[in-house]
């Protein structure tokens, strides 16, 4: 049970949606810092960096996210059953690192089919030792977690700064990068990352106002975009809002914006048009247009507004989605996602769609959706056949986001997961697929998606299927394929699971004793 105390404020979360980041303080001896830096130290020096085994290694570091500060705002951004992912690292900047810049401004490579607004991942920095700006901390651009491009000097840098147990809870998107550490002294940031298992059905922090109050400072304006976040972390339903009145004059005024030669004023305008929802359905047509806008502030806030314009608005977004743009079919799915269970039917027809990155994205979407796209279970089921690599794996993953019916969907998925590791060994052709090709870190990706998302449905789900299929996943070669099927045995909780784990753990164990320089 989650300490309220350490839940985030409605403050604390608006920040974190429109900021991208939250800096928080773990109250822990500096003794135990400076045993666990004592430890990093003669692992990194001797042995080299252990990549996702730096846990095992140095198992004291479990104590660092074990705090009630660390749970309790991970419960309020992720939901109380978040997931630690298996990926872990320990970064180390070095004395004297006088690399020009620092490191280069980056997203983390993502781990779902492709990237999500909602925050179903994030990330904790956590700094072991006193840090200051001299040391060289990740600093991070606010606000730029939305962004699929940089935006370079447009945006602010800032360098989180602290005591040791200074954190930083930040969306998985946000653009990153290592800052110089002009110092003599080592710098280690453990950089861990978390994945929500569930969508939300209430507010899951301390929320006592309703309303989304923009904090001071805050970069480019999303209204819309923001306000789906918050909603849908507060398990607000999705739906088009009957929209405030306007009169021609307005609307004429909002024309006007939408074609302006600042990019500014025509991401205002696009803002400001989506609070009329369908009162401003004659904007439909501009606002579908400026989804290609070369400046994507501008064009994420025209997807965005076209989702509150109901039916038209859909429409716009529909036919954008099955556009020959890959840039704006993509902007059009973050529109779709904003409409709900409107967009549903469409989105389920577009999984007919010939091309086959236009079929994923609509998988995407209704996963998105989640539960009001039960309606698309069906479709999403056929789709798990579909010759493209790209779109079963988003049908896969949707699945376990919509998660009933389970007696259709557990079935499915467990073939799925069987299969595929059955495929890694019966030499059958890689995929051709170059979007499937560009997480080479995850070596089985239909077989790791299949597992995250029973691992999602949990105890949804028929035990005596979801063993067997985990059972496989446990002897799978993708690494991550394993830890997904070992936690959701560890969900699933019967005594024949428990049983195989204890088999799994017995062959796979680490000793944190054991190294290079050991000799029992």
């Amino acid at each position: 049970m989650v300490d309220s105390r350490y839940l985030l404020t409605d403050e604390q979360m608006i920040q974190f949606i429109t900021k991208g980041y939250v800096v928080l303080q773990n109250e822990l001896p500096q003794q135990l810092h400076q045993q666990v830096m004592d430890s990093i130290y003669n692992v990194l020096h001797e042995e080299g960096n252990p990549g996702n085994n730096i846990l095992p290694r140095v198992p004291d570091i479990q104590q660092f996210f074990d705090t009630p500060v660390v749970k309790g705002a991970l419960t309020s951004v992720l939901g109380p059953d978040y997931y630690m992912h298996p990926h872990r690292h320990c970064h180390y900047n070095q004395p004297g690192n006088q690399t020009p810049g620092g490191g280069n401004w980056h997203k983390d490579g993502y781990w779902s089919s492709m990237r999500s607004h909602r925050p179903w991942w994030a990330m904790i920095f956590y700094y072991t030792q006193d840090i200051t700006e001299d040391l060289g901390p990740t600093a991070v651009m606010p606000g730029t977690q939305y962004y699929e491009k940089f935006i370079g000097d447009r945006g602010e840098t800032v360098l989180p700064t602290g005591k040791a147990g200074t954190m930083v809870l930040v969306h998985f998107d946000m653009w990153h990068k290592a800052s110089l550490n002009t110092t003599d002294l080592d710098r280690y940031m453990l950089k861990f990352q978390f994945v929500r298992l569930r969508a939300p059905q209430r507010p899951s922090w301390n929320h006592t106002d309703g309303e989304f109050v923009v904090p001071q400072g805050t970069p480019a304006l999303h209204h819309h975009l923001w306000t789906d976040v918050w909603d849908w972390l507060r398990g607000v339903r999705a739906e088009a809002p009957s929209g405030i009145e306007a009169d021609s004059s307005r609307l004429q005024q909002l024309e006007n914006g939408l074609m302006a030669e600042s990019a500014d004023i025509r991401g205002q305008a696009a803002d400001d048009a989506g609070r009329y929802g369908a009162n401003a359905a004659a904007l439909v047509p501009q606002l579908g247009r400026m989804l290609g806008d070369p400046v994507e502030t501008a064009a994420l806030n025209a997807s965005y507004a076209l989702g509150h314009m109901g039916p038209e608005g859909v429409q716009e977004l529909l036919a954008q989605l099955s556009g020959e743009s890959n840039p704006i079919a993509m902007r059009a799915a973050y529109g779709l996602q904003g409409a709900g269970a409107g967009a549903a039917a469409g989105l389920i027809e577009a999984l007919h769609h010939p091309n086959d990155r236009r079929r994923a994205l609509a998988a995407f979407v209704l996963g998105m959706i989640g539960s009001d796209a039960v309606s698309a279970v069906p479709a999403l089921l056929a789709s798990m056949n579909d010759e493209s690599e790209w779109v079963r794996r988003n049908a896969i993953e949707a699945l376990g986001m919509i998660v009933q019916p389970a007696e259709r969907i557990v079935p499915a998925l467990a073939r799925a997961l069987e299969d595929s590791v059955t495929n890694e060994t019966s030499g059958e052709a890689p995929s051709a697929d170059s979007y499937s090709r560009n997480q080479d870190y995850i070596t089985n990706k239909i077989g790791y998606t299949a597992a995250l998302s029973l691992l999602r449905i949990g105890k949804e789900g028929d035990p005596a299927i979801m063993l067997r299929a985990l059972e496989i996943g446990l002897t799978s070669r993708d690494r991550y394929v394993r830890a997904y099927a070992a936690e959701a045995l560890t969900c699933l909780r019967t005594p024949e699971a428990v049983d195989t784990l204890i088999r799994f753990y017995r062959s796979s164990r680490w000793c944190p004793d054991t190294h290079k320089a050991s000799t029992f």
